[in-house]
């Protein structure tokens, strides 16, 4: 137990509440800005947010932390074009990110998602971390409609999209690797030392039966928990040498992960 709580205080140290801060710089070309925080994570996400009055304002795109400078306390933002509350009835402004706007990040951190390998692990990491949990049943509604049961990150994404949810939460081999779900990168890994005796494919839900598309990425049936979420874990983490560390010192199965990496010795 004393691993959960260490989990815990992490987390609740780690994530709170929406960060904001005004954009110092805006390539739209590029599509970067730059502002200045004290501290931030790379992988952070959330939105440029345009100010029309001081009573309204609008979302004008997703953002994402690339970089950060603790010299300059600095951070270089990514955007892309905003995804979630997609609706032609709604009117659209035309303006674009620029000096003065405000980049909110961390936005749905209070909400997380949690992949387990069976109900009793499940359990034991959520009912130790205080979190809003969205429950998996809802996530597996998500894969159903794609047709995948097997997850991939833009299933991650969707969710995201549709239940407002920031964080997810994935236990792999004793071990909670915490990401933003949206950028897919990891924030922080903790140990969850429990013991691992069955596994429920593709992770554990009450839903029994997920839809499978004709063809097409996802649309196959998992039949193996760790080498999957491993997979996208380094698809998105490519940099990340804890990572790196993990795997090299751990299965020598999943060892044909390491050439996917891009990093030095």
């Amino acid at each position: 137990m004393k691993y959960i709580l260490l989990f815990t205080m992490l987390a609740l140290e780690v994530f709170g509440t929406v960060i904001k801060s005004p954009v110092l710089s805006v390539d739209n070309e590029q599509k970067t800005a730059t502002i200045k925080i004290d501290t931030i994570d790379v992988g952070v996400s959330g939105f440029v947010v345009h100010h029309i009055t001081p009573e309204h304002s609008a979302i004008l795109k997703n953002a994402v932390v690339q970089s950060f400078d603790p010299k300059t306390k600095t951070a270089t933002i990514k955007m892309s074009e905003f995804t979630a509350l997609q609706n032609d009835a709604l009117p659209h402004g035309k303006w674009q990110p620029q000096v003065g706007d405000t980049v909110e990040l961390a936005f749905g951190y209070s909400r997380s998602l949690l992949i387990a390998p069976n109900e009793e692990i499940y359990y034991r990491i959520t009912k130790s971390v205080q979190t809003q949990w969205i429950h998996p049943d809802l996530f597996a509604t998500v894969l159903s409609f794609n047709g995948h049961p097997t997850p991939l990150k833009e299933d991650f994404e969707a969710m995201a999209d549709a239940s407002s949810v920031g964080l997810l939460f994935i236990y792999l081999n004793q071990k909670v690797y915490t990401l933003d779900i949206q950028s897919f990168k990891i924030l922080s890994i903790s140990d969850a030392k429990l013991k691992q005796t069955k596994v429920h494919l593709p992770f554990y839900t009450r839903v029994n039966n997920i839809d499978a598309a004709w063809w097409g990425a996802g649309s196959s049936r998992l039949k193996s928990y760790e080498p999957h979420y491993y997979e996208l874990l380094v698809a998105n983490n490519k940099t990340n040498r804890e990572l790196y560390n993990i795997i090299k010192k751990g299965d020598a199965k999943l060892h044909y992960l390491l050439d996917e990496f891009e990093i030095g010795e």
